[in-house]
């Protein structure tokens, strides 16, 4: 027993396992213990590890067992089996404590990332031999590890000897000079691990991160070298491995690695010279007719056109019906022509100096969108194509398109973007340059915005217009804005077709496998300068120098299909003059157009909107009482299962004082727009509102979401439970981004008319962020591209001692952009009202009471046309206790009021009124009250402008006319040059003097004065004073110009106020 416990002490650390270290009970606690692990070294095996708890010499037999076998093996060492014979022997030379055990071969098949090590008896020599001592060569190991430590260093870094460049001037990254690295695999790529010259015939195993080997495990060094340089270092360069799935890792390697995965059949290489030879002759075409024409063409980069058809294809393959698309200027009209097939006659009228026959501004020619429905040809699907219509602001559509996208997926009930997508263009200076890709970027994966994955496709001109890369970026690629969202890179030499194609394929597979954003970067060059009257050698003399010498891409793939015999120099001349004769029937065809039509360009048609409609009859946005008092209702109620979801006993307060409201029939701010958003859900419209902290609001006054105090992400939204039948609701706190969010909600905006859409700024102020979308979309979409758009924009206003930056929207900006003419007093009539609403850009108003917030919200639905509605909200009037307004204001025949006038003691007796002041939003509250403290009520009477774009002339003319021997003022809080000041005045003058030309301006019988009754009145006479009677002025009242929008001091503030007032109330 003695002998059997010595040779028990060499085993695995038992000892320091057996309970109280106690010697004599080992043969018990053996029977009574179930795992007991042992590592092992292999010299012969094939395991590195073995559970002892699995070996029969340790399964509990008895201490005496193991002591007569020792026994026995000192009498005779070949009377026991080999296995004991080993122990014994390793155990009594002192090897330590779990190295005398050695398992006998096992014919498994090796686990995952295990080696047998027979299969390195080769290389291990007679030092290594495993008969010597059981320790493997070290060398074998490290050089294995060496072999891995490549393999990953070709998936994470190949990208940067990549040959993209068609010029062969620069590496991709701009790292250093385009060099021929064939040969040696190249230092930057795999660092210290590279193996000796002699080791390149060494077959090392495979490791399962790596595809290359097919259905090899195996491979030579040199073939492993020269397998990873063609997936990753040819004309594909990927960024992929700061992925942190390591699923979609090993998705994009088998991709790109696997044996022949780049072969094509000879139908789909005709294929590409087919529709490359249609991206080459439509630009060759165009530059034969229109030389001197800017039309900014894709020379350079014709490849563009087959590789967005190779998305489209494999896209609708795999389910997408519809792709919406943004991008720049650049290859547009190739776009508008090869990939949505536009008919080629629309876009060479686009070239003639043709009349329009709509109304509208326009554009020009390579900043319109377009809409198609088609036959995909190659999938035998249908699928609807938009091109979003964009200005010169490269990367301002990308934001639209995603919403527009967001839209579609909502209505057509896609929740995982599988039957829309969108697909996005860039420039490479933009990509880099703009903020607004990197604002998009960051709305890919936020559950209210995402789009489930977008494509994006860099024509990579390695300039912006004059710029060097060099100077116009930090990073080493463009694209790298891309990797904060873990989309994968796929940069591709444009020069050659086939590689394009590939990645393009991918990249829709892994947006339909995935539903995450990918990027392809077709490196590429600009044949001529920024567009084709520019000179680009000023600049660039190298590098166009270089350019002019290099072929097109139609000709060398032509060249290499003729010598693969996979055309004839025949077909690829056929196919060249089919598609020119094409071009020139169109051109005939297209001089023939007198007129060119602007609808023909619209990117977001409302296919039976406008059809049967009144186009000037607006729908009652009264509501009845019932309604008001349901909905009322359940704002005020706690979620139907109170008794579990906890709320905040603030929320309680707040519901508890929203009830009696609405008992008392009253409504303030935030009951006022529940009401309204509420009303149109019962009437089947969709009602989404988006922007910072919107859910709760800014000024914690809405709560249209409910947290559960005790559980994380339990919410409880009343509006989506108002009626069984209702609209959608969607309330959604949006990223810190203005640009982008406020692009984005315009495009939601675009794709359904029965919708309202509304924005909030966090503070008026904000918007300025977004000023781009303002000037370029929002205030001239309708008039360049026939566009419309409800979209509402809510921007709190007001000037109450909170500083600069938390005090003014902007109003005067947006006034000084309303498209209505000064000078013009319209014809007076019932339809004045909606007919200078049809007839403008957009409607700005300023509200002062729930009620007409809530009119005017409904009526943006109302309307039989769209406008975008900019509102000035309210911050302290949102618990004013006088901002309140009675049922009897909203039911039914009530409407929203454009002016709301003097309804005190002045009003009864108007003669003998001395001053009528008119204002508008919250500083009507301070003169009121002002005026009540002087006893002003009989003397002076105050009334609100509510619509102040369009300018109400009719009612405006009617308040002066009743108080006919006031002086007549225009108080405002904000500084003399900024509020409405500046807009108000030339208006006011035209409603009140004889001296302004009255004609209406002439206006063309255009496409929208058709449908909506818009011809000027020939008949129009003034309505204005005679010249005899003397013309009544307007005077200022308010705060001097500045160049703030207010004061930083509380103190100051007051002190502008209480001058104001007395500015305002002197008579």
């Amino acid at each position: 027993m003695y002998r059997a416990r010595t040779v028990l002490t060499n085993l695995v650390p038992l000892a320091s396992l057996i309970p109280r270290a106690a010697p004599d009970r080992f043969a018990s606690w053996i029977l009574k213990s179930d795992h007991i692990l042992c590592s092992i070294t292999g010299t012969d095996i094939r395991h590195y590890s073995s559970s002892v708890a699995t070996e029969p010499f340790l399964n509990g037999s008895s201490s005496a067992y193991v002591e007569e076998m020792y026994n026995a093996w000192l009498a005779d060492p070949k009377s026991v089996h080999v296995s004991w014979d080993s122990f014994f022997r390793n155990s009594s030379a002192g090897a330590a404590p779990g190295q005398a055990y050695q398992a006998p071969p096992s014919l498994a098949e090796p686990g995952r990332n295990q080696l047998p090590i027979t299969s390195l008896a080769p290389l291990l020599g007679a030092a290594g031999a495993p008969a010597l001592g059981g320790q493997v060569n070290e060398k074998v190991i490290d050089d294995h590890l060496a072999v891995q430590a490549i393999i990953r260093s070709y998936q994470a870094r190949g990208h940067l000897v990549s040959e993209l460049d068609p010029l062969g001037i620069m590496y991709a990254d701009l790292h250093s000079t385009f060099s021929d690295r064939k040969g040696k695999p190249h230092e930057i790529v795999v660092r210290k691990y590279m193996l000796e010259e002699g080791d390149m015939d060494r077959v090392f195993k495979l490791p399962s991160t790596t595809f290359i080997g097919g259905k090899e495990k195996a491979l030579s060094l040199r073939e492993i070298l020269s397998r990873l340089e063609n997936a990753y270092c040819r004309h594909i360069g990927v960024e992929f491995m700061f992925i942190n799935s390591l699923e979609q890792c090993n998705w994009i390697r088998q991709k790109l690695e696997t044996p022949g995965v780049m072969e094509i059949s000879s139908e789909e290489k005709r294929l590409i010279l087919a529709r490359l030879t249609r991206a080459t002759g439509f630009e060759a075409f165009l530059a034969r007719k229109w030389s001197s024409e800017k039309r900014f063409g894709l020379e350079g980069c014709e490849i563009l056109i087959p590789a967005m058809k190779a998305v489209i294809d494999k896209s609708t393959e795999l389910g997408v019906e519809s792709i919406v698309m943004g991008m720049p200027h650049r290859g547009r009209l190739n776009v508008l022509a090869n990939v949505c097939r536009k008919p080629l006659e629309q876009i060479f009228t686009q070239f003639a100096a043709l009349e329009a026959a709509d109304d509208g501004s326009g554009d020009v020619k390579y900043h319109l969108g377009t809409y198609i429905e088609r036959l995909n040809r190659v999938t035998n699907k249908n699928i609807r194509l938009a091109v979003v219509a964009n200005p010169s602001h490269l990367e301002a559509v990308d934001p639209i398109v995603q919403g527009k996208t967001r839209a579609e997926q909502f209505y057509r009930g896609d929740g995982e973007g599988k039957k829309v997508m969108s697909l996005l263009l860039h420039g490479d200076a933009a990509f880099c340059g703009q903020g607004i890709v990197y604002e998009t970027f960051h709305l890919s994966d936020l559950p209210d915005y995402t789009t489930h994955g977008t494509i994006h496709i860099v024509v990579n001109n390695q300039i912006g217009f004059t710029t060097d890369p060099r100077h116009s970026r930090s990073s080493p690629y463009c694209t790298d804005v891309a990797r904060v969202v873990n989309a994968p890179i796929f940069h591709v030499n444009s020069d050659d077709p086939e590689a394009v194609m590939h990645v393009c394929k991918i990249a829709a597979e892994w947006r339909a496998t995935f539903h995450k954003d990918v990027v392809i970067d077709i490196v590429s060059y600009r044949r001529n300068g920024h567009n084709e009257i520019d000179e680009p050698m000023f600049t660039q003399p190298l590098m166009y120098r270089k350019i002019k010498t290099t072929p097109h891409v139609l000709d060398k793939y032509s060249k290499r299909l003729i010598e693969e015999g996979v055309v004839t120099t025949e077909e690829v001349k056929d196919v060249r003059d089919k598609y020119e004769k094409i071009c020139e029937e169109s051109y005939l065809n297209a001089r023939k157009e007198t007129h060119i039509k602007y609808k023909d360009w619209l990117d977001s048609p409302w296919s039976g909107f406008f059809e049967g409609k009144d186009p000037l009859k607006v729908s009652p946005t009264g509501v009845k009482e019932d309604t008001l008092v349901h909905i009322g209702k359940r704002m005020s109620s706690p979620p139907p299962n109170a008794a579990e979801f906890v709320i905040h006993k603030g929320i309680e307060r707040i519901l508890r004082s929203r009830m009696e409201m609405v008992e008392s029939r009253t409504v303030d701010w935030a009951l006022g727009e529940g009401m309204a958003f509420g009303s149109l859900l019962k009437e089947g419209i969709h009602v989404r509102l988006s922007g910072q902290d919107v859910e709760r609001g800014t000024f914690s006054h809405r709560h249209h979401v409910l947290h559960h105090q005790l559980v994380d992400k339990a919410t409880y939204r009343p509006l989506c439970h108002l009626y069984p039948d209702q609209g959608p609701y969607t309330v959604c706190n949006s990223s810190l981004s203005e640009f982008g969010v406020l692009g984005f909600e315009l495009g939601y905006s675009m794709t359904n008319p029965n919708a309202l859409v509304c924005w909030e700024a966090q503070f008026g102020d904000f918007n300025n962020t977004a000023q781009c979308i303002i000037d370029q979309f929002i205030s001239s979409g309708q008039a360049k591209w026939v566009r419309q758009s409800g979209l509402v924009m809510l921007n709190p206003h007001g000037l109450e001692g909170m500083g600069p930056e938390h005090s003014s929207a902007r109003l005067e900006r947006f006034l000084q952009m309303s498209s209505d003419d000064p000078d013009y007093f319209p014809p007076e009539s019932e339809e004045f009202a909606v007919r200078q609403l049809h007839d403008i850009n957009w409607i700005v108003a300023n509200c002062s009471t729930p009620a007409n917030y809530f009119h005017i919200l409904r009526r943006q639905i109302a309307l039989p046309f769209r406008k975008p509605l900019i509102l000035m909200t309210p911050k302290s009037l949102l618990r004013h206790p006088e901002a309140k307004s009675s049922f009897d204001e909203m039911t039914e025949n009530t409407q929203f009021l454009r002016v709301i006038p003097d309804q005190g003691p002045a009003s009864q007796n108007p003669s003998s009124v001395k001053k009528l002041l008119f204002c508008t939003g919250k500083v009507y509250y301070d003169l009121k009250k002002a005026r009540e403290e002087r006893k002003l009520e009989g003397d002076i009477a105050i009334s609100r402008v509510e619509q102040i774009s369009p300018f109400p002339y009719d009612l405006i003319k009617k308040e002066c006319a009743k108080y006919s021997n006031a002086s007549l003022a225009w108080a405002q809080e904000e500084a003399k040059n900024q509020g409405s000041w500046t807009y108000v005045q030339p208006r006011f003058h035209t409603a009140l003097s004889g001296s302004r030309d009255v004609r209406p301006p002439i206006q063309r019988e255009g496409f929208f004065n058709k449908l909506f009754g818009g011809k000027s009145d020939d008949n129009a006479t003034s309505q204005l004073d005679s010249p005899n009677t003397k013309p009544r002025i307007i005077s200022y009242v308010g705060r001097p110009t500045a160049a703030s929008p207010a004061t930083g001091s509380k103190m100051q503030h007051l002190k502008e106020l209480n001058a104001l007032l007395d500015d305002a109330l002197s008579l």
